[in-house]
Protein backbone atom coordinates (compact mmCIF):
# COMPACT_ATOMS: atom_id res chain seq x y z
CA UNK A 1 0.00 0.00 0.00
CA UNK A 2 2.52 2.79 0.87
CA UNK A 3 5.17 1.71 -1.58
CA UNK A 4 2.67 2.13 -4.49
CA UNK A 5 1.95 5.30 -2.91
CA UNK A 6 5.17 6.43 -2.73
CA UNK A 7 6.00 5.39 -6.48
CA UNK A 8 2.56 7.29 -7.60
CA UNK A 9 4.07 10.89 -5.53
CA UNK A 10 7.41 9.90 -7.25
CA UNK A 11 8.89 9.94 -4.28
CA UNK A 12 12.39 8.60 -3.34
CA UNK A 13 11.55 6.37 -0.33
CA UNK A 14 11.31 2.80 0.66
CA UNK A 15 8.69 1.85 3.18
CA UNK A 16 10.33 -1.32 5.09
CA UNK A 17 8.92 -3.33 7.41
CA UNK A 18 11.39 -3.89 10.69
CA UNK A 19 11.13 -6.55 13.71
CA UNK A 20 11.90 -4.61 16.76
CA UNK A 21 11.42 -5.88 20.47
CA UNK A 22 10.07 -3.88 22.85
CA UNK A 23 12.98 -3.72 25.01
CA UNK A 24 14.80 -2.23 21.92
CA UNK A 25 11.94 0.19 21.28
CA UNK A 26 13.69 3.37 22.37
CA UNK A 27 16.89 2.84 20.45
CA UNK A 28 15.12 1.53 17.16
CA UNK A 29 13.10 5.48 17.42
CA UNK A 30 16.06 6.65 18.44
CA UNK A 31 18.42 5.15 15.47
CA UNK A 32 15.61 5.78 12.73
CA UNK A 33 15.90 9.53 13.76
CA UNK A 34 20.00 9.46 13.65
CA UNK A 35 19.54 8.01 9.96
CA UNK A 36 17.05 10.78 9.28
CA UNK A 37 13.80 8.64 8.39
CA UNK A 38 10.95 10.53 7.41
CA UNK A 39 9.08 8.93 9.98
CA UNK A 40 7.97 5.18 11.56
CA UNK A 41 4.50 3.40 12.19
CA UNK A 42 4.70 1.72 14.71
CA UNK A 43 2.21 -1.96 15.79
CA UNK A 44 1.69 -3.67 18.73
CA UNK A 45 2.73 -4.09 21.34
CA UNK A 46 4.57 -0.76 20.26
CA UNK A 47 1.83 1.95 20.39
CA UNK A 48 1.46 2.31 24.48
CA UNK A 49 5.02 2.09 24.81
CA UNK A 50 5.80 4.76 22.58
CA UNK A 51 4.58 7.56 23.82
CA UNK A 52 6.81 7.86 26.17
CA UNK A 53 9.68 7.54 23.54
CA UNK A 54 9.29 10.50 21.19
CA UNK A 55 9.90 14.36 21.82
CA UNK A 56 6.33 15.34 21.11
CA UNK A 57 2.96 14.02 21.37
CA UNK A 58 -0.14 14.80 19.36
CA UNK A 59 -2.97 16.52 21.70
CA UNK A 60 -5.12 14.03 20.36
CA UNK A 61 -2.66 11.30 20.47
CA UNK A 62 -1.97 11.62 24.50
CA UNK A 63 -5.95 11.45 24.87
CA UNK A 64 -6.28 8.48 22.91
CA UNK A 65 -3.40 7.28 25.07
CA UNK A 66 -1.53 5.23 21.97
CA UNK A 67 0.58 6.50 19.00
CA UNK A 68 0.94 4.78 15.55
CA UNK A 69 3.16 6.98 13.61
CA UNK A 70 6.05 8.65 14.01
CA UNK A 71 7.18 11.85 11.78
CA UNK A 72 10.75 13.36 12.61
CA UNK A 73 10.74 17.00 11.61
CA UNK A 74 13.35 19.89 12.02
CA UNK A 75 13.46 23.77 12.17
CA UNK A 76 12.47 26.06 8.97
CA UNK A 77 14.22 29.31 8.40
CA UNK A 78 11.97 30.94 10.79
CA UNK A 79 12.10 28.20 12.95
CA UNK A 80 8.70 26.59 12.87
CA UNK A 81 8.90 22.74 13.07
CA UNK A 82 8.42 20.90 9.62
CA UNK A 83 8.59 17.33 8.56
CA UNK A 84 12.23 16.44 7.20
CA UNK A 85 10.47 15.72 3.85
CA UNK A 86 10.05 19.05 3.23
CA UNK A 87 13.78 20.32 4.53
CA UNK A 88 16.88 20.25 2.60
CA UNK A 89 19.30 17.92 3.60
CA UNK A 90 22.17 20.56 4.34
CA UNK A 91 19.36 22.85 6.47
CA UNK A 92 18.76 19.85 8.74
CA UNK A 93 20.38 20.09 12.23
CA UNK A 94 18.02 19.89 15.23
CA UNK A 95 15.55 16.54 14.45
CA UNK A 96 12.68 15.71 16.78
CA UNK A 97 9.96 13.15 17.12
CA UNK A 98 6.53 13.92 16.76
CA UNK A 99 4.04 11.31 17.40
CA UNK A 100 0.09 10.93 16.05
CA UNK A 101 -2.53 8.54 16.21
CA UNK A 102 -4.26 8.05 12.77
CA UNK A 103 -5.94 4.90 13.92
CA UNK A 104 -9.09 6.52 15.82
CA UNK A 105 -9.75 8.90 12.52
CA UNK A 106 -9.31 5.94 10.69
CA UNK A 107 -11.52 3.88 11.91
CA UNK A 108 -14.66 5.96 12.17
CA UNK A 109 -13.88 7.12 8.34
CA UNK A 110 -14.03 3.06 7.72
CA UNK A 111 -17.46 3.17 9.49
CA UNK A 112 -18.95 5.47 7.71
CA UNK A 113 -18.20 4.01 4.46
CA UNK A 114 -18.24 0.70 4.47
CA UNK A 115 -21.86 0.61 6.23
CA UNK A 116 -22.84 4.03 4.40
CA UNK A 117 -23.83 5.56 8.02
CA UNK A 118 -22.82 9.01 7.73
CA UNK A 119 -23.87 9.94 11.08
CA UNK A 120 -23.02 8.13 14.29
CA UNK A 121 -24.73 10.56 16.66
CA UNK A 122 -27.16 8.85 19.27
CA UNK A 123 -25.67 5.36 18.42
CA UNK A 124 -25.79 2.52 21.09
CA UNK A 125 -22.31 0.87 20.71
CA UNK A 126 -20.68 -2.83 21.87
CA UNK A 127 -17.02 -2.84 22.08
CA UNK A 128 -15.25 -5.95 23.17
CA UNK A 129 -12.25 -5.07 24.20
CA UNK A 130 -10.13 -2.86 26.73
CA UNK A 131 -6.97 -2.31 25.36
CA UNK A 132 -5.10 0.26 23.54
CA UNK A 133 -7.55 -0.24 20.30
CA UNK A 134 -10.68 0.16 22.85
CA UNK A 135 -9.63 3.54 24.19
CA UNK A 136 -8.54 4.92 21.44
CA UNK A 137 -11.83 3.57 19.49
CA UNK A 138 -14.10 4.51 22.43
CA UNK A 139 -12.79 8.40 23.00
CA UNK A 140 -12.75 8.32 19.56
CA UNK A 141 -16.79 7.51 18.84
CA UNK A 142 -17.71 9.87 22.35
CA UNK A 143 -16.13 12.66 19.69
CA UNK A 144 -19.00 11.42 17.51
CA UNK A 145 -21.33 12.01 19.46
CA UNK A 146 -22.40 8.31 20.08
CA UNK A 147 -25.40 7.57 22.46
CA UNK A 148 -24.10 4.59 25.09
CA UNK A 149 -20.85 2.53 24.71
CA UNK A 150 -21.20 -0.97 26.19
CA UNK A 151 -18.08 -2.85 27.55
CA UNK A 152 -17.33 -6.18 27.05
CA UNK A 153 -13.71 -7.51 28.25
CA UNK A 154 -12.09 -10.67 29.63
CA UNK A 155 -10.95 -8.87 32.45
CA UNK A 156 -13.30 -6.59 34.05
CA UNK A 157 -11.18 -4.36 36.60
CA UNK A 158 -9.76 -3.58 33.14
CA UNK A 159 -13.03 -2.36 31.67
CA UNK A 160 -14.26 -0.10 34.58
CA UNK A 161 -11.10 1.41 34.25
CA UNK A 162 -11.26 1.93 30.47
CA UNK A 163 -14.74 3.21 31.82
CA UNK A 164 -13.45 5.71 34.65
CA UNK A 165 -10.94 7.48 31.45
CA UNK A 166 -13.94 7.26 29.28
CA UNK A 167 -16.02 9.59 31.65
CA UNK A 168 -13.88 11.92 32.98
CA UNK A 169 -12.98 13.10 29.35
CA UNK A 170 -16.76 12.66 27.90
CA UNK A 171 -19.08 13.18 31.37
CA UNK A 172 -22.26 13.39 29.44
CA UNK A 173 -21.38 9.93 27.76
CA UNK A 174 -23.46 7.20 28.90
CA UNK A 175 -21.26 3.85 30.04
CA UNK A 176 -22.47 0.65 30.57
CA UNK A 177 -20.57 -2.64 31.84
CA UNK A 178 -21.71 -6.29 30.27
CA UNK A 179 -23.70 -6.81 27.45
CA UNK A 180 -26.94 -4.83 26.20
CA UNK A 181 -30.35 -6.29 26.82
CA UNK A 182 -31.52 -4.43 23.61
CA UNK A 183 -30.27 -5.41 19.76
CA UNK A 184 -27.28 -2.42 19.36
CA UNK A 185 -26.58 -0.24 16.45
CA UNK A 186 -22.54 -1.34 16.21
CA UNK A 187 -20.46 -3.87 17.32
CA UNK A 188 -16.90 -3.69 17.59
CA UNK A 189 -13.58 -6.00 17.90
CA UNK A 190 -11.17 -4.03 19.34
CA UNK A 191 -9.45 -7.71 20.50
CA UNK A 192 -6.63 -9.35 19.28
CA UNK A 193 -9.25 -12.62 19.04
CA UNK A 194 -9.68 -13.94 15.46
CA UNK A 195 -5.93 -13.38 14.80
CA UNK A 196 -5.58 -17.07 15.05
CA UNK A 197 -7.71 -20.36 13.27
CA UNK A 198 -8.17 -21.22 17.07
CA UNK A 199 -9.22 -18.67 18.95
CA UNK A 200 -12.23 -18.03 20.75
CA UNK A 201 -15.00 -15.88 19.46
CA UNK A 202 -14.37 -12.30 21.16
CA UNK A 203 -18.29 -12.13 21.46
CA UNK A 204 -21.31 -14.19 23.46
CA UNK A 205 -22.50 -16.24 20.47
CA UNK A 206 -25.90 -16.69 21.81
CA UNK A 207 -25.91 -13.32 22.81
CA UNK A 208 -25.40 -12.55 18.64
CA UNK A 209 -27.90 -14.65 17.39
CA UNK A 210 -30.70 -13.41 19.72
CA UNK A 211 -29.94 -9.37 20.08
CA UNK A 212 -28.63 -9.90 16.13
CA UNK A 213 -26.38 -6.04 16.59
CA UNK A 214 -27.16 -4.27 13.24
CA UNK A 215 -23.88 -4.32 12.28
CA UNK A 216 -20.65 -5.74 13.13
CA UNK A 217 -17.04 -4.27 12.93
CA UNK A 218 -13.83 -6.38 13.42
CA UNK A 219 -10.53 -4.51 13.44
CA UNK A 220 -8.96 -7.06 12.55
CA UNK A 221 -8.46 -7.63 8.66
CA UNK A 222 -5.85 -10.78 8.18
CA UNK A 223 -7.68 -13.42 7.62
CA UNK A 224 -10.63 -11.10 5.89
CA UNK A 225 -13.38 -12.80 7.09
CA UNK A 226 -12.65 -13.85 11.00
CA UNK A 227 -15.02 -16.16 13.05
CA UNK A 228 -16.91 -13.25 14.49
CA UNK A 229 -17.62 -11.91 11.11
CA UNK A 230 -18.67 -15.38 9.97
CA UNK A 231 -20.93 -15.61 13.08
CA UNK A 232 -22.30 -12.06 12.20
CA UNK A 233 -23.52 -12.79 8.95
CA UNK A 234 -25.32 -15.82 9.41
CA UNK A 235 -26.81 -13.95 12.33
CA UNK A 236 -28.15 -11.49 9.70
CA UNK A 237 -25.82 -8.16 10.68
CA UNK A 238 -24.44 -6.09 8.29
CA UNK A 239 -20.06 -6.93 8.79
CA UNK A 240 -16.86 -5.49 7.77
CA UNK A 241 -13.59 -5.92 8.37
CA UNK A 242 -10.74 -3.21 9.48
CA UNK A 243 -8.95 -2.62 5.67
CA UNK A 244 -10.74 0.33 5.53
CA UNK A 245 -9.80 1.24 8.75
CA UNK A 246 -6.12 0.10 7.55
CA UNK A 247 -6.34 2.00 4.71
CA UNK A 248 -6.97 5.25 6.52
CA UNK A 249 -4.72 5.44 9.14
CA UNK A 250 -2.24 4.60 6.42
CA UNK A 251 -2.75 7.04 4.16
CA UNK A 252 -3.02 9.78 6.78
CA UNK A 253 0.58 8.69 7.80
CA UNK A 254 1.58 8.93 4.28
CA UNK A 255 0.31 12.43 4.74
CA UNK A 256 1.90 13.84 7.62
CA UNK A 257 5.43 12.29 6.29
CA UNK A 258 5.29 14.14 2.61
CA UNK A 259 2.29 16.98 2.97
CA UNK A 260 1.08 15.24 0.03
CA UNK A 261 -2.14 14.22 -0.69
CA UNK A 262 -2.37 9.91 -0.95
CA UNK A 263 -3.55 8.36 -3.77
CA UNK A 264 -6.37 6.54 -2.38
CA UNK A 265 -7.69 4.44 -5.15
CA UNK A 266 -3.71 3.18 -5.75
CA UNK A 267 -3.43 2.51 -1.93
CA UNK A 268 -6.87 0.59 -2.12
CA UNK A 269 -5.97 -1.63 -4.84
CA UNK A 270 -3.19 -2.37 -3.60
CA UNK A 271 -4.05 -3.54 -0.69
CA UNK A 272 -7.16 -5.59 -2.26
CA UNK A 273 -4.60 -7.32 -4.24
CA UNK A 274 -2.01 -8.25 -2.07
CA UNK A 275 -3.24 -8.72 1.27
CA UNK A 276 -4.84 -11.80 1.29
CA UNK A 277 -2.84 -13.42 -1.50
Amino acid sequence: MQNAAIAALKLNWRYLAFEVHPDNLRAAIEGAKTMRFVGLNLTVPHKLMALDMVDMVDARAKLWGAINTIVFETHDAEGAWIPLAKAKDDAIKEVRSHGFNTDADALVQSLKEDFKWPDLRGAHVLLLGAGGAARSAALRLAEEEVGTIFLVNRTEERARQLADNIAACYPRLIIRHGYPADPVDLAVNATSLGLKPNDPLPIDLEWLKSRRPARVYDMIYRPKETALLRAAKAAGCQVANGLGMLLYQGAESLKLWSGAAPPMQIMRDALEKHLHD
